[in-house]
C-alpha cells in the first residue's frame, strides 16, 4: 500500500503569511510628509509650474476638438470627453499671447471648480511632485506673465516650481469671457 499525503490549504496559507511578514520587516517604513505639498508638475513655455493635487480632476492627451466660432484666440475648441463637453483653452496663449506647440507631450489639465469645467493645454506634465516646506521660496515669480496666479515657488532639483492656482485662473472674469 502507498502512503497518502494530506494537504492542508489553510496551513500552507498561514505559513506563506508568516514568511511574508518576516520578509517585510526589513522594508523601509513610510516617512510622514508633514507639511509637504503634493502637487501636479507641468511645463508651460519653459516655466515649470505645480498646482495643488486637488485642483486637477484629470489629465488628458490632446483630444480631438471642434472649433467654436467667435471665441478668443486662446480658446482651442470643445472636446467630447465621455459624453461631456469640455471647453479647452491654450494656457500659454491665454497668459502670454503666444500659443503652445502641440506635440506628443502636450496634455490637457482638466479643472472643475464651482460649476466651471475647463481644460487647460500645457506643454508637458511631469507627474506628481512633493515639496517639503523648507523648499518654499517667497519671492516674486521670475516670469511676469504668471505672477498674477503664482503665489510662491518651490526650489527642487535645480528648478524653481511656481505654485499656480488653477481655481483662481478659471474664475477670473477675463477667462470667463471667451466670446469675442
Amino acid at each position: 500500500m502507498s502512503a497518502v499525503t494530506i494537504i492542508d490549504p489553510a496551513a500552507i496559507l498561514k505559513e506563506i503569511g508568516v514568511r511574508c511578514q518576516l520578509s517585510a520587516a526589513s522594508l523601509p517604513q513610510k516617512l510622514e510628509s508633514g507639511d509637504a505639498l503634493s502637487s501636479v508638475g507641468f511645463r508651460v513655455s519653459g516655466n515649470r509650474l505645480v498646482t495643488a493635487l486637488g485642483e486637477v480632476v484629470e489629465i488628458l492627451t490632446y483630444p480631438e476638438m471642434t472649433v467654436v466660432p467667435n471665441t478668443r484666440s486662446w480658446v482651442c475648441g470643445v472636446a467630447n470627453i465621455r459624453g461631456k463637453l469640455l471647453p479647452v483653452v491654450d494656457l500659454n496663449r491665454y497668459l502670454s499671447g503666444s500659443g503652445s506647440e502641440i506635440t506628443y507631450r502636450t496634455r490637457v489639465l482638466v479643472v472643475e471648480y464651482q460649476g466651471i469645467y475647463s481644460g487647460l493645454v500645457v506643454d508637458e506634465v511631469f507627474g506628481l511632485k512633493h515639496f517639503p516646506e523648507e523648499a518654499r521660496v517667497d519671492v516674486a515669480y521670475p516670469d511676469e506673465v504668471f505672477r498674477e496666479y503664482v503665489s510662491h515657488s518651490y526650489r527642487a532639483g535645480g528648478y524653481e516650481w511656481g505654485l499656480i492656482s488653477l481655481f483662481t485662473l478659471v474664475e477670473a472674469p477675463q477667462f470667463l469671457q471667451a466670446a469675442v
